[in-house]
Formats: structure tokens, sequence, C-alpha cells
């Protein structure tokens, strides 16, 4: 990560998410803190059920955190009504999960350049970003494709390209490679993090893989209820 782009992209400070469930209470993370800067890749890690995927709606704004607050960009989302919280993932949050989900009547260049268009631009601006992020996964042959007539690696970096489409500030990945083969998940991985990098994007990846894990700029723990780093992690990293 590079000196000149470290500006705070997002920032969860005490933040906590508590469940009430037939009168129990289950405290999934209390008073977690967690920052990811400009162009810095963080790995998230931890068993299942340490609450990855909670925290990543958190910061997606996708869930609301049971206390604490939730920066994008600088700005305090955690306070945004639901028209709100919907203009900063349109604009500044790119999504990446273990399924693809793409539309599958429409091409991969349509796919991408869809959430381009929605923001805004027009169909021939979109269609060119769509291009030129697609060309870059090495999918430039590949545009007028549709879902079915692509291998999964290739639905996947089409996936990848359009949660980049907007220029995102925050990239939240959930095992992005997991339902992969080996040697496909090391390739697009590889292309995840050099393409996000160029991009100047802020990136949080859940992952179960440690090797993809430690190829990022920093490894991050979520262990009962509360993000370890460094040091914390030895003594329970290799159970994971």
């Amino acid at each position: 990560m590079s000196e000149a782009i470290a500006r705070v992209a997002l920032r969860l400070e005490k933040v906590a998410r508590i469940y009430e469930q037939g009168g129990a209470t289950l405290r999934v993370f209390e008073d977690l803190d967690l920052e990811v800067r400009e162009g810095e890749m963080v790995a998230l890690v931890g068993h299942s059920g340490a609450g990855k995927s909670s925290l990543l709606h958190i910061a997606g704004l996708l869930e609301r955190p049971t206390g604490g607050s939730v920066e994008i960009g600088g700005r305090d989302c955690t306070a945004l009504d639901d028209a709100g919280r919907t203009a900063v993932r349109r604009a500044d949050i790119g999504f990446v999960y273990q399924f693809h989900n793409l539309l599958p009547e429409f091409t991969a260049q349509e796919n991408v350049a869809l959430p381009h268009m929605i923001a805004g631009y027009s169909k021939a601006s979109s269609m060119q970003e769509a291009e030129r992020l697609l060309s870059k996964f090495g999918l430039g042959a590949r545009l007028t494709h549709r879902p079915p007539e692509l291998s999964g690696g290739e639905q996947q970096r089409v996936a990848i390209a359009r949660a980049l489409a907007n220029h995102p500030k925050v990239v939240l990945a959930d095992e992005p490679t997991g339902n992969l083969d080996p040697g496909t998940s090391r390739a697009v991985f590889a292309e995840l993090l050099d393409v996000t990098r160029t991009e100047g994007a802020a990136a949080l990846i859940a992952t179960h893989n440690l090797d993809l894990a430690g190829q990022m700029d920093r490894l991050v723990l979520i262990h009962d209820g509360a993000i370890r780093e460094g040091a914390e992690i030895a003594k329970h990293y290799h159970s994971l």
C-alpha cells in the first residue's frame, strides 16, 4: 500500500451485533474497532460462526449494528435512513460473494455495465467501462457471452468486475473464491488483489483460505467477539 493513499476508507468504532432469541441474548461481537485504508487489502479470518459475515453486512450497510458507528469515506453512515444507506452502497461500496449472482439473461459486459447505468451514467459509457474492467480480468474476448456460457472462474471474474464498476471506496468480499477449485481460486484471487489495488479501493475480504489471506497487506482475526491482530493472532491462527 502506498503511503500516498493512506486515508481511512472504512472505519468501524465500538460496533456491536447482539441478537435476542427466545429470551436469550446472543452476543456476536461488541465494542469492535476496525479501520481499512485506501489501497489496503485486509483479510478477515475466523471460525465459522465467529461473525465474519455479520461484520461485512454491517460494514456494507446491509445490517444496522446494535451499537457503535460505521464510517465510509469519512462519512458517518450509522444514522442514515434506508434510502441514504442504499445511495451510499450504490456509490461507494462494491460487494463480491462466494456465489456470483449474475443475471443469466444478460451478457458479461451488460452485467458489469448495469450498476454503472443505475448510477446515472449513459449506456455507452457504462458499456465502455465494463469492457475496460473485463479486459483487466482477461475477459476481453468474452464480453458478449452470457453467464451459462462462462466457466465458474470466468463468472466470478465478471462478478468482481461488477463490484468495481462504480469505483467504490470500499470493496467487501465474502469467501470470493470459496466456490472454485484451488487452481482457479489462486488465479482469480491474484487478479482480485491486482485490480482492486489498481483501482485504489480499500478491501475487506473474508476467507477461510489462510494461504490467500497471507498474500494481503494485513490479516485480522475475529475471535470471541473481538478483532485481534499481530501477535494476538498466533495462538489461534493454526486452529482455523
